[in-house]
């Protein structure tokens, strides 16, 4: 079934497993992974859609992903750099693929960074801001296998 709006798009994010939200924070990041140049983002996006990770992985990476998103939130500087924002927002979207489930819905929070860090794209290249991320993500999680 298509969705079509937020209300209907989280309502299945929080009908997935934990390791389904994993795989869709993943996704979500991927589709904006571009917009950061971070190599340990990258390293943590991948290994977030293991199914086979363990805990003991998983928390490393997280610490791996914090540890970016500050060194990326950093190189935003006090005169804001849009592009290096948007990294940071990849960035805070990694966190969340490696958040242990307990610590809420981590799709949400990786589709909602990832937002942003379009957002902040659009406002740098001059085209305003859209809803095309959102769209994007309903198209993903639409068609995500049911596994």
């Amino acid at each position: 079934m298509p969705i079509s709006n937020d209300s209907e798009f989280k309502t299945a994010l929080n009908g997935l497993t934990p390791y389904r939200q994993r795989l869709a924070a993943a996704r979500f990041t991927e589709n904006v992974l571009s917009l950061c140049g971070d190599p340990r983002v990258r390293s943590v996006v991948s290994a977030a859609r293991r199914s086979d990770i363990t805990e003991l992985e998983l928390a490393a990476l997280y610490k791996e992903a914090k540890a970016a998103s500050v060194d990326s939130y950093t190189r935003c500087g006090h005169e804001c750099d849009w592009i290096n924002q948007a990294g940071h927002f990849v960035a805070l979207a990694a966190v969340a693929c490696v958040t242990p489930p307990e610590g809420g819905n981590v799709a949400w929070e990786a589709a909602m960074q990832a937002r942003m860090a379009r957002t902040c794209e659009t406002v740098a290249i001059g085209q305003g801001t859209d809803l095309r991320e959102a769209e994007a993500q309903y198209r993903i999680l639409s068609e995500m296998p049911n596994a």
